[in-house]
């Protein structure tokens, strides 16, 4: 899926949670979504995914840790 096209799907979704509708037509698909929970996890998806294509890919936590040995 492309950057255009996510973003798209993202206010089409927008628009229909505020609204207050559960079911999204986009790109000739229609998705009822069960609970506003769905959608929401949907949305919070296609923002991460947004990000990461924006950012130009995932980036890497690394975490050390140390001791004295004693």
């Amino acid at each position: 899926m492309t950057l255009d096209e996510m973003t798209a799907q993202h206010d089409a979704l927008l628009a229909a949670r505020y609204r207050g509708v559960r079911t999204v037509e986009y790109d000739g698909k229609r998705v009822t979504y069960a609970t506003d929970g769905e959608m929401s996890a949907a949305i919070t998806d296609l923002e991460r995914r947004i990000a990461g294509a924006q950012e130009g890919g995932r980036r890497r936590r690394i975490l050390t840790s140390a001791t004295k040995g004693l």
